[in-house]
């Protein structure tokens, strides 16, 4: 079933330029801990608000992607950015409200991007993926771009790329089953946004290899880490 149908068109807009705002919020901040300038700020901003979703749409041939054609979806990262570079000691002290509304966007993300590939032709595990890239494409970007190790694949960050499979694999088995529904769909969403509110109220973490030099590898990751801060695709903190 196609994203479109399952909800009004102006209500999927309005969704997706909250989840991308969100997530445009989490890029702004790490330039301005990185201290970048004004534009390094907008180009944060403006990658992890929009990267997830320009990586899906160019692999399923969705194109030109939204972000091109619809001058909204351009201009609301700007919007987050505008407001961090003037206020960003006010945002620092919500951020675990920014947190909340990231796992809203990772739960959203996930559910749009697999539907949305799965409609242009891809297989359920193929779509289970463009899920994933979806919801976390953007902050990969945004760490690659500011020269981190990406959270995704960090051990000292809490899990974020799991709720994101996990609720993409909801879909997908919501569509192998024939009950893509605007009811299941929010039950999928929900399910990841719940999952990842659960890995930041708990600390959880992926597992690493046994047997490791742990002494040496946890030093070294802790030094060469960043400071933290939400995730985006996806937002989008956490690793694995």
């Amino acid at each position: 079933m196609p994203v479109d149908s399952l909800f009004s068109p102006s209500l999927q807009h309005w969704l997706d330029l909250a989840g991308i705002f969100v997530f445009a919020i989490s890029g702004a901040l790490l330039a301005v801990r990185r201290n970048f300038d004004v534009f390094g700020i907008a180009v944060l901003a403006e990658v992890t608000g929009l990267g997830g979703g320009l990586f899906r749409d160019v692999v399923i041939g969705a194109v030109p992607p939204a972000a091109f054609t619809d001058l909204g979806y351009f201009l609301t990262p700007l919007l987050s950015a505008f407001l961090v570079f003037f206020l960003h000691p006010e945002v620092e002290r919500i951020n675990k409200a920014v947190s909340v509304f990231d796992a809203a966007g990772l739960g959203l993300f996930c559910v749009t991007g697999t539907l949305k590939g799965h409609e242009y032709g891809l297989s359920l595990t193929s779509s289970v993926v463009m899920g994933l890239a979806t919801a976390a494409g953007g902050g990969v970007l945004r760490d690659v771009l500011a020269n981190e190790v990406p959270s995704l694949l960090r051990w000292d960050r809490e899990v974020y790329a799991v709720p994101a499979i996990v609720g993409s694999s909801a879909v997908a088995l919501l569509i192998h089953l024939d009950q893509v529904r605007p009811s299941t769909t929010v039950g999928a969403a929900l399910l990841a946004f719940l999952l990842r509110l659960l890995a930041l109220r708990y600390n959880w973490r992926a597992p690493r290899a046994w047997h490791r030099r742990s002494a040496t590898v946890d030093a070294q990751a802790t030094k060469g880490g960043a400071t933290r801060e939400p995730e985006n695709g996806g937002r989008q903190v956490g690793g694995g």
